[in-house]
């Protein structure tokens, strides 16, 4: 099968809108990647794709944004950072999975569901309801520009693959970020 997975490139928009949409289409995927009868490979890529393109882009512009508006503390920056190395550990399990129809894929997908369904509510509580009284649409927009800009960058360089991933979890780990 192996079809594009459609992971949205918009050009603009609202940091906080366009963060928001990212989750809820982590939230498509993950129920595409559950479902036996998907094309799981290009799911799993896409999902890949855009997790890792996400979590960088929030990392370099921000969080660190955010911090400087006082909008977030370092432990909540920190900690999403922390959260997205966890969830690259549960994508990283999934990606070196070769077969998508054993129970082994069935059970790193459920793990990576939970991993992330956890960063996504704890998030959108921590970090973004805190930065909606915090910043004014036109630095909203301006950090939705620089979000964008990474994320789409990410995307072109293939971020999502399984050497890129592992590199990224094994940065993690010499951070600290993970056990």
């Amino acid at each position: 099968m192996n079809h594009a997975v459609d992971v949205h490139r918009p050009v603009s928009g609202d940091v906080l809108d366009l963060i928001l949409d990212d989750h809820r289409l982590f939230e498509e995927l993950l129920r595409n990647l559950r479902d036996a009868s998907a094309d799981r490979p290009a799911v799993r890529d896409a999902l890949a794709a855009v997790l890792v393109a996400h979590a960088e882009a929030e990392e370099k512009f921000v969080y660190p944004k955010l911090r400087n508006r006082s909008a977030v503390g370092a432990h909540e920056a920190e900690h999403g950072s922390e959260e997205h190395a966890e969830g690259h550990e549960a994508l990283l399990a999934v990606l070196e999975l070769k077969g998508t129809d054993t129970q082994a894929f069935d059970d790193a997908v459920e793990k990576l569901s939970q991993v992330l369904y956890h960063h996504l509510v704890e998030e959108e509580l921590t970090i973004l309801n805190p930065a909606r009284s915090s910043l004014g649409s036109r630095a909203r927009a301006d950090l939705g520009d620089a979000f964008l800009t990474e994320r789409n960058r990410q995307i072109d360089a293939n971020c999502g693959t399984l050497t890129n991933v592992r590199a990224l979890v094994a940065r993690s780990k010499r951070e600290g970020k993970l056990d």
